[in-house]
């Protein structure tokens, strides 16, 4: 009987617990949920962001990830992002390859370069530049694409999008390079830029922000014709001039998909805020290295700053790679890329 009496209080406070516990299991909120089961919905509801390495060129291909950079700062961004900001496309494509940056922002054909390279282990995932070419002149009144007939055209890029985007231009005008009209190349945009303010060259083709820069050095320079509008009548819009689009690797997309459409949903945003808020755009563009705010400021408006995936993006670029690929084969490297260079969500 002591025993017992001994006994009691323990077995009480043990049932007193027992209660407690089985009370806080069962308890329900106030919309008649098991508040435990919830609590574990949540939980799993709750991810972690994902990091991404994220690759950028200075010039007008890097100007739609300014917000995106920006709300990354301030962690308000849907994942982690780690940016690099690089000069040329050179610097990007090993890092690429090896996996050292996951996204990259790269001039299109360099894509499919890219693409062919990796035996389909990149992909392209958007647009995000068309063109940013310009005919400017100093001195010579050029008003359509027939007044260059006879005339000394200089330009850079040779090898690359400006030569073949420039010669498809005008043998869809009826000139012919080399009978018709003479092309000569400068091995920089900057070194061409420099000659045109000079005065010691009269047309030049360059892209942004080169074509803002040299406006304002020198306001005898005038911009004649804009290539983008000139390649649209000669494709018919059946293509577009695109100067840069955004490249994923395959691999990480796939493991990442949730991941990586949310960042391609922000980066949309992040193009429109660079589209429609300049003065806010420009003060990153300089704070995240793309290019001096005075220039970004002029240049924007200038730069075809877009955003084009899906069926869009898979309407439009096929034909101009196609164009590109008939011009030198090894602007794409090689072969035109298959239906599954085009990611999609």
């Amino acid at each position: 009987m002591k025993f017992i009496k001994k006994l009691s209080p323990i077995v009480l406070a043990l049932c007193i617990v027992l209660s407690t516990l089985s009370g806080c299991t069962s308890k329900t909120n106030a919309s008649g949920e098991n508040s435990a089961v919830s609590n574990t919905e949540s939980a799993v509801k709750i991810k972690e962001k994902a990091t991404i390495k994220v690759a950028a060129l200075k010039g007008p291909t890097g100007l739609g990830m300014l917000k995106l950079m920006s709300d990354n700062d301030a962690k308000t961004s849907s994942q982690n992002y780690e940016f690099t900001i690089e000069s040329a496309p050179d610097q990007i494509i090993s890092k690429v390859v090896k996996g050292e940056f996951d996204v990259a922002a790269v001039p299109t054909n360099l894509a499919a370069t890219l693409y062919n390279k990796t035996e389909g282990k990149v992909q392209l995932a958007a647009v995000n530049t068309l063109g940013v070419l310009s005919i400017l002149t100093n001195g010579e009144n050029i008003s359509s694409l027939k007044d260059l007939k006879g005339k000394t055209i200089y330009s850079s890029g040779k090898g690359s999008t400006p030569e073949y985007a420039l010669n498809y231009i005008l043998k869809q005008n009826g000139l012919e390079v080399g009978k018709d009209v003479k092309v000569e190349y400068k091995a920089e945009h900057a070194e061409l830029a420099s000659q045109l303010i000079a005065g010691n060259i009269k047309i030049a083709v360059l892209p942004e922000p080169f074509v803002t820069q040299v406006m304002t050095k020198n306001k005898d320079i005038k911009k004649a014709l804009d290539l983008t509008d000139e390649w649209n009548k000669a494709a018919e819009n059946k293509s577009v001039l695109t100067m840069g689009g955004l490249i994923v690797r395959k691999e990480f997309a796939e493991n990442n998909k949730d991941a990586f459409n949310s960042f391609l949903d922000e980066y949309k945003k992040s193009a429109e805020y660079t589209n429609s808020n300049i003065d806010g755009a420009a003060k990153l563009s300089e704070k995240y290295g793309i290019m001096p705010e005075v220039v970004a400021k002029k240049a924007i408006p200038n730069c075809n700053i877009v955003f084009m995936d899906g069926e869009e993006m898979k309407e439009k670029i096929p034909e101009f790679l196609n164009i590109l690929y008939t011009a030198n084969n090894k602007s794409v490297g090689g072969k035109l890329p298959g239906d599954d260079f085009y990611y999609k969500k």
